[in-house]
This record gives structure tokens, C-alpha cells and sequence, in this order.
């Protein structure tokens, strides 16, 4: 049989198969056949180069990314992915799928060694098809080879002694000489093993950056000596011994500054020093405790900066980053942290949107029984059901030390019936705060699929309310749509007092709830102990500078920016407004024009050049121009609609105190909140809006005229403006 035509049969034998639940008329089947590629106004293929690197590698410069030989700067709109176990050509067709939602990156996450620690020549063989295929729609690569969580060395192995076949080398590769030499060699056979085609990734332009490790820091709480095998920690300790010998002279020396204090790991006469828990360093802050925190930041900082220059000693001219983990301390270690990334060429980081799931296994599944409270990023919800508000998102951004930044993974996590905020809410925040590269997790599927079985994912990519929004998201945030906002905040870090464990008045993580809002500075000075508004993050940039001059904070007034009483941030562009008291975000810049989150209040929400309207308390309506001409004489435009997603058959019940029980996880396909709104153009032209299907293929008769009802199916509208 025909492989087209038997793609075709089977694609109506399984719609027919997952049709959705027929007693609950709200919701549609979002199930897309096979996509043919043909020309389609959501198609942004056009938006990448023929191939990557055609422009050269990328380059920093300053505080973006850049094409180095045209010297044009350059965002990423990203994934993690692909899915590991697709074929030649479905690869390809992965590929040419995220070239068309408008991503020109993708970060490839996955161990390039063995059970035994050995560099695996298949995983790294696969790994040169898929940046190949990839680089053919003009997509760069991200190498992420190595986290701890991807290792239990065994009792026997023979240069990670003491662990139990259990536990994972946390820590170990920043302190450990004989892991960093094996670590190194998996450096060397990713970069300088041939092809079949004898080429070598290290001369790959399409290579856009290489990670030395993820998530992993001596100040996240996986530094723990209690839970470190002793032989590795015995390591650890002499290195702290010696470092303590070359500062203060003697291990007694440094005793005495300390006033006596110890710990029950000291052991001075075989040459080590023990070290005191996180929570302590933090909280106490005694002169041993300072010793500790500037030690473990040099060694983690050298380590960085050792394998950096290794790397370039292979010949690698791409870009390199330490590392994207959050600390046991925004305050206090959170800067440390950031100030040990510069010695790659850009800041990383991850963070993800969550909500209070609970039961087995929920940090990487979904399953009947386990319960959840729905969450809007919009309101500031609190990941607690009723608690008081708390103002920390991972789009919150900082520039360090003037390099670019990207946060390399994030996502709203479901189940989550707000989880559609996500790619506009990141467009958006990520264009005003000049972030540099999004990448969302995850791409564990190269269809339209919940993937169902005992168990889903609860970060699936290939969703309508993620993938089905990337369109006029990335146009958006790749094409600078939106201005970036003011810089609103400059603080100068004196390093010596972050050694000292002062900390910094802008920690990116840190969670303040309502309760917290007495520190934050009513007027533009900032005192010793002082956070800033971390609204800031929703009106401008900050930018964060190590330095060795006294610590400075230059604030801006933030009054006519942040309405606290009314719930308000405007951004200082003034193209942005987020009413997070009604959960509400309108976009209203030359080119791009919308609002996100809750219009159920009835009214008309009037932008530049269009109103709409719509009695949905979730949806998302964005119009975007295709030729890049404001929308008010722009001649091709794309209207992008969406509202909240679900597994079909997805059922829960009240589990009390806010929270839900789930029921039923589901199954194929995805269904959608039908669409439902008014939509009002300004323009005096005559006005062609055209219907398209879930591919952005004509479906249909155009509608003519300046006003229009929003379809109950239609995701994606052409606009264009006749002559």
C-alpha cells in the first residue's frame, strides 16, 4: 500500500478512536493530522537562516547573543529535546515542525557516557544526526552532558569510592581530580570523534553552546557532608585544610581567628577541616563560615574556569556556561552562585511554574489519585491554596556582570488549568527584561499527544496550550515586537562583602509573599537589609555588577510604574499592563497587540488599533504583524487565540482545602476550552480575516469587515488589509 495513503487511513481510524467525551459540548478535540508543510502564515521557518551557522558561530556581545560573522544580535526561542527515539526521517520532520512554531534552538540533555563512566560512542554518534538534522532548518544546538541524578556509582567503581550503587556524586565533579579527568574525556569524544562524514563538532557553527554541568552547586542543600561518602568528603576536606594553611598561615591559626570553633569532622592532625551545614553559613555568618563560603566559591569558580579553558584547548569556539542552579540562599549564596557563572561567556538558569501537586512520584508524573490546586502566574497565586500572594516567577531576569542570559529550562507544569499563560507570559516578560534565550521543557513527544498510559508527564510540550502558542509567541519575543524596558535598577556587589556573606538587595528567587512586603523600599534608596520590590522584574530590567569598589544600588522610582493598591504594573515602555489583582495581561505595542488571562469581567478591552472581548476567565488573544510594519497600516497579520487544556476524559473531585483529586488522567487527544469573544478592529480599510485550520491552512470563507466573532475551534486567524 501507498505509505502516504496507509498514513492517511490510519490517522481517520485513530481520530475515530479518541474521539472526545461527547457529553461535555465546551470542549474541542485538538488533534491535527499529519502536517504536509505546505506555505502557512504560522510557518516561521523564514525566521531561522538556511542553515545554522550560516552566519558564523554564535558570539556574546555584551549582554546579547550574537551572529558573529554578520554581527546581528539574536534571540532563541527554545525546547529541551527531542524525543531520543525517533527515526532518521522522523527527526527531520521534528525538526522542520519546530522551525515552523518558530524555535532556533534546542538544548540536548542527556548523559554522553556509559553505566561505567565511559564516553558512549552510540549516544555520541546520535547525537552528531540530530544536531545535523537540526541545522538543516536553521536550528542550533545546546550540549547538556552531565547531571548528578544521571549517576549511582557503584561500591566498586574506581574513581567515585564510597558510594553505594544509591546515591549520586553530588558535589563530586567540582572537587574530585580523578571525576574531572574522566569528566573531561567525555569533553573530548563529544567534540573530536569524526562523523561518518569525518566531520568533528568541535568545527560545528551550528554548536551554539556546551554546559559543563546542570543543576548542580556546593550552595544548593545536595551539599550535605551527612549524605557525601566520607571518602569523597575526606578529599574535600584536605582541600580546605591547605587552602586554610595558605590563608592563615596554620589549621590552629585559622582556628584561633574563628574563636575556637569546630566541627565534628575536624581533624587537624590528618591534615583536614570539616564543614558546617548550609543553613548555618547563611544564618550565623561566623568567621569560620565566611572562610567556608570563599573557599567553596573558588574552588567552584576555578573548577569553571579550568574547564572552560580545557574546552578551548580542543579548539571549541562556540559559547560555554557553567552551570543554571538555584542556591539554599537566594540572599546570600544566590549572587555567589551567579558571580561563579562569569567564568563562562553567559548566565544560565532554570525555574519552573508549579502547582501543590501531591502523591507517588509526582515530581515527574501525573497519576489517578494524586491531587493539585489550580495556579495563575497572572495572580501571583500562592502555590498553597489561599495562602497570601507570592511575587517570584522564573521569568524574573537579571543581567550579570553585562553578560546575556538565558534561562534553559521552564515551564508552567500541569495538571494546571492556567498552564495556557505560559508562552505569551514568557514572550512578553523575556522581550521587556531583554532575555536573551527561553527554552521550554519539554519536548518528550514529536506529536500531539498526553501520552497516555498508567502514568503522564506533567511538562509536555507538544500541547495546545504550549507548542499550539509558540506562533505569535516567538514572533513576538525573536523579532523585538515588544521594547525592552529601562533599566530600573543598577547594583554594584562589592565581592569581598559577598564573600562576607552581606548578600544582595535583589535576590532573583526568593519567594515574598505579602507578609514579606515591610522590606521592601517605599521611596529610591535602599537600605543595608533591604529587598527591592521584585515587581520591578514586570516594569524594567535590573542589572547586577561583581565588583571591587564599595557595594552601590541605583533605584529608580517604581511609583508610577507599581500600583500596589490597585494591583497594577505598568511597564516602563508602557506597552505592557499586568493587573494582577484580576489576573490580566494586555500587550498594546506598534506591532503587537492582545491581553492574556481573565476578560470574564465583560468589558471591553481597548487597544491601540483593535478591541476585544470575551466571557472566558482564561484565554489568550494575541495579534502579531507578519511583515513587520505596525499593525495600523500593517498588510499581513496573524491572529492567535487559545483558551485551557485537558487530557480527554480527565476527571477529578473536591479533596478539600482548595485542592482537587484527579479521577481520571485521561487519555489522546487533547481537548480545548471552546473560544468564545468579539473582536474589533479600528481600521477604516477594508479588512480580509481568513480562518485557519490547526496547521494555519485556510478553512473556510474569509470574513470581510472590521468586526468579527471569534470561532468556538479556530485557534489561528490571517488578517490582511486589502488595497
Amino acid at each position: 500500500m501507498n505509505s502516504t495513503k496507509h498514513l492517511l487511513i490510519l490517522s481517520v481510524l485513530l481520530a475515530g478512536a479518541q474521539a472526545p467525551a461527547a457529553d461535555d459540548a465546551d470542549w474541542f478535540a485538538f488533534n491535527p493530522s499529519p502536517d504536509a508543510f505546505a506555505e502557512s502564515p504560522i510557518d516561521l521557518r523564514w525566521l531561522n537562516e538556511k542553515f545554522a551557522g550560516e552566519h558564523g558561530v554564535i558570539a556574546a556581545r555584551g549582554d546579547e547573543f550574537m551572529h558573529s560573522a554578520s554581527q546581528e544580535p539574536v534571540r532563541f526561542w527554545a525546547v529541551n529535546g527531542p524525543p531520543s527515539n525517533l527515526s532518521r526521517e522522523e527527526m527531520q520532520r521534528c525538526a522542520r515542525r519546530l522551525a515552523k512554531y518558530g524555535v532556533n534552538l534546542v538544548r540536548m540533555h542527556g548523559a554522553m557516557f556509559d553505566k561505567a563512566g565511559d564516553a558512549d560512542l552510540k549516544k555520541i554518534s546520535r547525537t552528531q544526526e540530530t544536531v545535523a538534522a537540526l541545522k538543516a532548518e536553521g536550528i542550533y544546538s545546546h550540549l547538556s552532558i552531565y547531571f548528578p541524578l544521571w549517576m549511582t556509582p557503584p561500591a566498586t567503581h574506581p574513581w567515585l569510592k564510597g558510594y553505594d550503587g544509591k546515591k549520586h556524586p553530588f558535589a563530586a565533579l567540582l572537587f574530585n581530580p580523578e571525576f574531572q579527568e574522566h569528566y573531561r574525556s567525555w569533553w573530548k569524544a563529544v567534540l573530536l570523534t569524526p562523523d561518518a562524514n569525518g566531520r568533528r563538532m568541535v568545527d560545528e557553527p551550528a554548536l551554539f553552546a556546551l554546559e559543563i554541568q546542570n543543576e548542580d552547586s556546593f550552595f544548593f542543600w545536595t551539599f550535605n557532608p551527612d549524605q557525601i561518602p566520607d571518602a569523597q568528603m575526606q578529599i574535600l576536606e584536605t582541600q580546605f585544610a591547605a587552602w586554610l594553611k595558605q590563608k592563615h598561615g596554620s589549621l590552629d591559626a585559622a582556628l584561633e581567628k574563628w574563636g575556637g570553633q569546630k566541627v565534628k569532622r575536624d581533624n587537624f592532625a590528618e591534615g583536614r577541616a570539616g564543614f558546617r551545614p548550609l543553613w548555618n553559613l547563611f544564618n550565623d555568618k561566623s568567621a569560620r563560615d565566611k572562610d567556608t563560603a570563599q573557599f567553596l566559591f573558588e574552588t567552584q569558580r576555578n573548577f569553571y574556569a579550568e574547564t572552560v579553558k580545557f574546552v578551548r584547548s580542543l579548539g571549541f569556539k562556540g559559547l560555554i556556561t557553567p552551570s543554571n542552579w538555584h542556591t539554599a540562599s537566594p540572599e546570600v549564596f544566590g549572587p555567589l552562585e551567579r558571580w561563579s557563572y562569569t567564568a563562562g561567556d553567559f548566565i544560565d538558569r532554570h525555574g519552573y511554574f508549579s502547582v501543590a501537586h501531591k502523591g507517588e512520584n509526582a515530581d515527574w508524573s501525573i497519576r489517578n489519585g494524586h491531587t493539585y490546586a489550580d495556579r495563575s502566574a497572572l495572580r501571583f497565586e500562592n502555590s498553597a491554596p489561599g495562602q497570601p500572594k507570592q511575587f517570584v516567577h522564573p521569568a524574573m531576569d537579571v543581567t550579570y556582570d553585562g553578560k546575556p542570559s538565558m534561562i534553559s529550562e521552564t515551564t508552567w507544569t500541569r495538571p494546571n488549568r492556567f498552564r495556557s499563560e505560559a508562552p505569551l507570559y514568557l514572550a512578553s516578560f523575556g522581550a521587556l527584561q531583554g532575555s536573551d534565550a527561553i527554552v521550554h521543557f519539554a519536548l518528550d513527544g514529536a506529536d500531539w499527544s498526553v501520552k497516555p498510559g498508567f502514568w503522564m508527564q506533567p511538562w509536555t510540550l507538544m500541547a495546545p496550550s504550549q507548542a499550539a502558542q509558540f506562533p505569535a509567541a516567538a514572533l513576538l519575543y525573536r523579532r523585538g515586537l515588544l521594547k525592552s524596558g529601562d533599566v530600573l535598577a543598577k547594583i554594584d556587589l562589592n565581592t569581598n562583602d559577598l564573600l562576607n556573606l552581606k548578600g544582595t538587595p535583589l535576590p532573583q528567587d526568593a519567594n515574598f509573599d505579602e507578609l514579606r512586603l515591610k522590606d521592601v523600599p517605599q521611596g529610591t534608596e535602599v537600605k543595608p537589609g533591604q529587598r527591592i520590590d521584585p515587581l520591578i522584574h514586570y516594569a524594567g530590567r535590573t542589572e547586577v555588577s561583581f565588583t571591587a569598589t564599595p557595594s552601590k544600588t541605583t533605584l529608580q522610582d517604581l511609583k508610577p510604574l507599581v500600583d500596589r493598591a490597585a494591583g497594577i504594573v505598568r511597564s516602563s515602555t508602557r506597552e505592557l499592563t499586568l493587573d494582577y489583582n484580576k489576573g490580566l495581561l494586555t500587550i498594546n505595542a506598534p506591532a503587537a497587540q492582545g491581553a492574556s488571562g481573565n476578560l470574564k469581567s465583560g468589558n471591553v478591552i481597548t487597544l491601540k488599533d483593535f478591541s476585544l472581548q470575551s466571557d472566558l476567565d482564561n484565554v489568550h488573544v494575541i495579534l502579531v504583524s507578519l511583515d513587520g510594519d505596525p499593525i495600523a497600516r500593517s498588510r499581513r497579520m496573524l491572529l492567535q487565540v487559545m483558551s485551557e487544556e485537558r487530557a480527554s476524559g480527565f476527571a477529578t473531585e473536591d479533596a478539600g482545602n482548595g485542592l482537587r483529586k484527579i479521577t481520571d488522567i485521561g487519555r489522546d487527544p487533547w481537548q480545548v476550552k471552546k473560544l468564545q469573544g468579539t473582536v474589533k478592529f479600528k481600521s477604516g480599510s477594508e479588512l480580509k480575516i481568513q480562518p485557519l485550520d490547526f496547521h494555519g491552512y485556510p478553512k473556510g470563507d474569509p470574513i470581510r469587515g472590521a468586526e468579527f466573532k471569534l470561532a468556538p475551534e479556530t485557534v489561528y486567524y490571517l488578517v490582511t488589509r486589502m488595497p
